[in-house]
């Protein structure tokens, strides 16, 4: 197992037996060094601080919260060191009946997976998501680790193996197989080919490189897809948005309501993802999440309610405003606890009328697509992906931030020096504007340039969070020597371009596009952009000073290194 052969210090394995086994302190130093959370799914319960009792547990059976840096940089070799026991002869057969009588830390809380049963008494107490690991106790494992699907890796099933008990029997197997497990993620919708997955279960992916900056409306069709849980299907008949927290009380609105009693608004906005250029951070060292290369971006037009007006008509005005400082959002996709995704932004910024934020239900001009929250999601302009929710529920006016893991244990920044046993959650404030952005779709990284051509053009895109307009992207042949000014569009060839935004509501990102002469003697070329906002901020020169183990708000000059190769006829 690569996670052992890692730990030098490790020299020796007890032996396993029928007994429930503890992981060796070797292992446990070398876990603590390689572990972290899965992007998708929740890192630590609340108040929680990294420690190798949580990695090691989020290795085992965790909600998809701890799993090792491996899953996502090595090649998982099959244990010489740790022999599975599955199938010694020396367990004994147990049947469903027993399984079934330990579902409580009183009874021990027993669990089945693949045929083979497991005594996880001992590991409920330091599970990252709490108590919420029983709700498989005295049953499979199964329909629990569909939902996360990081599970299904060498690591945890190893680490699993420690706590083995005895073989199901024969006749219960047969039963369980006889019995289909459900997949929550089985009535996802197709997706299309071209899109690069991340990760399938959630689903997260994003569009070719090379096709990305191609129009300025992005396709629904491959525009970014970041999922925390599956898909959920909302009958449009029968969907119910709900108001909460305002003097009026409850206000529900269908669909229809939400459509005929507020004024249609329509935006250009572009929505990025926190982790958006994550792989350029886990080449300087590695950091958890899903490994996003520059197209975790688009940008759409977004027609819907305003939010101001629906918080209007739900009874917000001055005695609220008083009181209310964040405005709630919850999804309706949830795990198989319940729990949904949730988020929450400034009340600020919700009731603004230069705020602009939707309550969309077209993407494009057509219905919003099911993996892009249909029936209704939030469009927040300006601010990141994860507090634009998704298949949205429930809105809730609160004199508090969004107590969802996703508000307070996602998706915040820190130092290049923290790491996951100084972490304090609480010392970060939730990311909300996201900092200027460009990247380099054309030429691609590696590429190779025939001389004969004489000229290279390169495109891009650039965008800045919080309604700043970008006013200029740099691009440098030679490493970041000599530098000359792109050219900046907002509109496809052969369209008006859209008219310049009011200050502070610059939404929609802006393509760009240079074509220079290839220099004379190079054989390589090192291109660079970089992007200067309205307020005069610009990107980082290099990764390492913004570096942050969750690998968010990666923004540093971006950098493609081409060969160039000399003409026939030169030769």
């Amino acid at each position: 197992m690569l996670l052992l052969r890692r730990c030098h210090s490790l020299t020796q394995f007890a032996p396993l037996n029928t007994q429930r086994h503890q992981v060796a302190p070797a292992v446990i130093s070398c876990a603590v060094r390689l572990c972290s959370s899965s992007h998708d799914q929740r890192s630590y319960q609340h108040g929680y601080r990294p420690s190798w009792r949580y990695a090691v547990a989020g290795l085992l059976a965790g909600t998809g919260a701890v799993v090792a840096y491996g899953l996502h940089h090595h090649t998982v070799e099959q244990a010489d060191s740790l022999q599975t026991i599955k199938g010694s002869s020396s367990l004994p057969i147990i049947s469903q009946e027993e399984v079934s009588k330990h579902r409580s830390l009183q009874d021990g809380v027993w669990v089945t997976y693949k045929g083979s049963v497991y005594d996880i008494t001992k590991f409920v107490a330091i599970h990252p998501g709490g108590d919420k690991i029983l709700l498989a106790a005295g049953g499979a494992l199964e329909p629990f680790w569909a939902l996360y699907a990081v599970h299904n890796q060498e690591h945890v099933l190893e680490i699993l193996s420690e706590y083995k008990v005895g073989e199901l029997s024969g006749e219960d197997q047969r039963k369980q197989q006889a019995v289909k497990s459900s997949d929550p993620y089985a009535s996802d919708p197709d997706r299309h080919p071209a899109l690069r997955i991340n990760s399938l279960k959630p689903f997260n992916a994003e569009p070719p490189l090379e096709i990305l900056a191609d129009s300025y409306i992005t396709p629904s069709a491959i525009f970014f897809t970041r999922n925390h849980l599956p898909v959920p299907r909302v009958d449009p008949s029968s969907y119910r948005l709900h108001v909460e927290g305002l003097p009026r009380g409850v206000l529900t609105l269908s669909l229809e309501e939400l459509k005929t009693q507020f004024p249609k608004h329509t935006i250009t906005a572009t929505v990025q993802c926190a982790g958006n250029r994550r792989q350029d951070m886990n080449k300087v060292k590695p950091v958890k999440g899903l490994n996003w290369t520059i197209a975790a971006i688009g940008n759409a037009t977004w027609s819907g309610a305003r939010l101001r007006d629906v918080l209007l008509a739900a009874g917000y005005g001055p005695d609220v405003a008083q009181w209310a400082r964040h405005v709630q959002f919850e999804g309706l996709d949830k795990d198989v606890t319940g729990t949904t995704y949730g988020a929450s932004i400034p009340i600020n910024k919700a009731v603004s009328e230069e705020g602009d934020v939707l309550l969309a239900y077209e993407m494009n001009g057509e219905d919003i697509p099911a993996d892009h929250g249909f029936p209704v999601r939030v469009v927040v302009p300006g601010v990141v992906g994860a507090r634009n929710v998704k298949w949205l529920g429930k809105i809730v006016v609160s004199a508090e931030e969004s107590s969802s893991h996703w508000q307070q244990y996602d998706y915040k920044g820190f130092s290049p020096g923290t790491d996951w046993d100084t972490m304090d959650h609480k010392s970060a404030p939730a990311i909300q504007e996201l900092p200027v952005q460009s990247a380099i779709t054309v030429p691609a990284d590696g590429a190779v340039i025939d001389r004969s051509g004489e000229t290279l053009t390169v495109k891009g895109y650039t965008w800045s969070g919080g309604g700043r307009e970008v006013i200029r992207v740099d691009i440098s042949l030679d490493g970041g020597k000599t530098w000359e000014v792109a050219q900046l569009r907002s509109s496809d060839g052969g369209e008006a371009p859209e008219a310049s935004p009011p200050p502070g509501r610059a939404w929609a990102w802006k393509l760009w596009e240079i074509e220079v002469p290839l220099p004379p003697e190079a054989e390589e070329l090192e291109i660079i952009c970089k992007a200067v906002d309205s307020s005069y901020n610009s990107q980082p020169d290099t990764i390492a000073p913004i570096w942050n183990l969750r690998g968010v708000l990666s923004n540093a000059w971006h950098r493609v290194k081409v060969k160039i190769r000399e003409s026939e006829d030169e030769e």
